[in-house]
């Protein structure tokens, strides 16, 4: 059964130019980049909260606030315990077909290495993202909301935020508060919704603290494209993904 919808794909690359004039960052709010009939199949197969390390109160450098959350990191290892679904998902992400889609939405050449990791994220209630940029060797970032109406209410928040720096006071290694930043716009959760967004010195986002019932998670799988900088190339040296984890972990 194919994940990805070849339609929606299309269509957000045939507006790639737009999407990397948009201010501050180039950022895009997506919906059904999933195909309908199958988002909530794969909403319903999710990891369960046991594969999952604990994050909060994990501290962030920089002075950043924690960002409290249960997170997986994806490996090949992993794949016996996803449903085949999961795993129809991810061999998607990985064809040639996405990672055309990532060069053409941010301008690379067509054979310009773009390097994926993936995560899920499972946020509790009180959970926030504190304003951030991301790591100079990410490129951009897909994220995917895996929760429904049955399961999540948008106004309990989980919304990613689009920050602006107007005045260019905050470099990317430091923490401003969300008091700081000007609010340009908000992903969506629910409703079979994806976020994408490219990676700038200035590209911050962030989360407020949801407000959900005890028990319930904000839910999102986030496929990261990276570079292929010095610490990428070191790091799959040693049997690492991008991100710093074990392949075989």
């Amino acid at each position: 059964m194919k994940v990805l919808w070849d339609e929606t794909v299309q269509g957000c690359s045939a507006n790639a130019q737009r999407f990397q004039g948009t201010a501050p960052y180039p950022w895009l709010r997506i919906r059904d980049f999933i195909r309908p009939e199958v988002f909530p199949q794969l909403c319903a197969q999710l990891p369960s909260p046991e594969l999952f390390e604990n994050h909060i109160g994990k501290t962030r450098a920089h002075g950043q606030k924690n960002h409290d959350r249960l997170a997986l990191q994806y490996r090949p290892s992993l794949d016996a315990q996803l449903s085949p679904l999961w795993r129809q998902f991810i061999t998607e992400l990985h064809s040639p077909a996405y990672l055309n889609f990532w060069r053409t939405m941010l301008g690379l050449r067509p054979r310009s290495p773009v390097i994926l990791t993936m995560h899920w994220h499972y946020a509790p209630a009180g959970a926030s993202v504190s304003p951030h940029t991301d790591a100079r060797r990410k490129i951009g970032s897909h994220i995917f909301y895996c929760n429904t109406e049955d399961d999540w209410d948008e106004s309990w928040g989980g919304q990613t935020l689009v920050l602006a720096d107007d005045a260019g006071r905050w470099p990317r290694h430091s923490a401003p508060d969300f008091s700081d930043l000007r609010e340009v716009a908000a992903s969506r959760v629910l409703g079979n919704q994806s976020f994408l967004f490219a990676q700038t010195d200035h590209s911050w986002h962030a989360v407020k603290a949801v407000s959900c019932p005890p028990g319930a998670y904000r839910k999102v799988f986030i496929v990261v494209a990276n570079r292929l900088s010095g610490q990428v190339l070191w790091r799959r040296i040693r049997g690492k993904d991008a991100d710093g984890y074990r392949l075989a972990g």
